[in-house]
């Protein structure tokens, strides 16, 4: 899923005041951390996970290896937080055109 600017500059309002639901510890993606992962997408839609990595290179390959497989937009990358966006199949949150 694409999202446009106007869509996610509103996601990135409604993600402000969250919290990390899922941090990454030393042990990196694991397959319950995806799992964990994809739980809290379907249940929240909009989630913050927290990726603990020293260097750049590895941040961007850690979201970019959750993205393709959660199936989630980047909302976008600030620091060591990562912010999703998947829609669930009851939306909760209504994006703008």
């Amino acid at each position: 899923m694409n999202l446009n600017n106007k869509q996610k500059q509103h996601l990135k309002g409604l993600a402000h005041s969250l919290k990390p639901v899922v941090m990454l510890g030393n042990n990196g993606l694991t397959e319950g951390v995806l799992a964990e992962i994809e739980q809290a997408l379907e249940h929240h839609e909009l989630i913050k996970v927290k990726i603990a990595a020293e260097e750049r290179e590895t941040k961007t390959l850690i979201a970019d290896a959750i993205i393709r497989e959660s199936g989630a937009s980047k909302v976008q990358v600030i620091c060591n937080i990562l912010v999703l966006y998947r829609p669930a199949k009851e939306r909760k949150i209504t994006l703008p055109r």
